[in-house]
């Protein structure tokens, strides 16, 4: 396997100091992209959703839990058994809540899977944040998702919610810890997508990714 060249130490310095320069200017126009998506219109979200959780039935409203903000993650529904890789992935890679909450904000992860069906492979995979099933609901429908994943963000205004923001496919994929580590690696997330220099390790797209109880020691 074909490695990085090595060079003396003041040479990785000049390099690294090179890119840096760039890497801030990545983070300062990330930091005006956030700004201007601060600015976003919103429109008004139906709000007579039944969801059913751990708990039994919630409305929309409920899932804030009290809170002015609500992000929802949307894990695919494939189909009996059947689970995303991706979806499975992303959520593991949601920390505590303590610090969303901290900020008037609520995470929940919703899927059309039937409640029986997600909740079991919520205990599976261990997750403990808060998991609702929109099965038999418009739910998904109306957020525009088809079967595919997303994340979206709402606002609670009494009894008025509005959607926020919504992002899908590498919008979703760029939160992701593991996902952003990897890119400091030398080796990337080694997939054949990336721009690596030949000889790097390279599989096909995502094809790596397994739930975390299926990978080998």
């Amino acid at each position: 396997m074909k490695m990085p060249e090595v060079v003396p130490v003041e040479e990785w310095q000049q390099a690294r100091d090179a890119l840096l320069v760039k890497e801030k200017a990545l983070t300062r126009a990330l930091d005006a992209l956030a700004a201007e998506r601060r600015r976003l219109p919103m429109a008004r979200f139906e709000n007579d959703y039944v969801f059913i959780g751990r708990d039994g039935k919630a409305s929309l409203t409920e899932l804030f839990e009290g809170r002015r903000q609500l992000i929802v993650y949307q894990m695919m529904d494939l189909g009996t058994d059947e689970y995303c890789n991706g979806c499975s992935s992303f959520v593991d890679n949601i920390g505590h809540l303590a610090h969303l909450n901290a900020r008037d904000t609520t995470f929940v992860v919703v899927s059309d899977m039937p409640p029986e069906q997600l909740f079991g492979w919520r205990r599976r995979m261990g997750w403990t944040m808060p998991f609702y099933s929109s099965h038999g609901t418009t739910f998904v429908a109306d957020c525009g998702l088809g079967d595919g994943f997303a994340l979206s963000v709402f606002l609670c205004d009494g009894e008025q919610i509005y959607r926020t923001y919504v992002t899908q496919g590498r919008g979703v994929d760029r939160l992701r810890a593991d996902n952003n580590l990897l890119d400091l690696t030398p080796y990337g997330r080694q997939e054949e997508w990336e721009d690596s220099p030949p000889g790097w390790p390279q599989d096909p797209t995502m094809s790596w990714l397994r739930h975390h109880d299926e990978y080998d020691d």
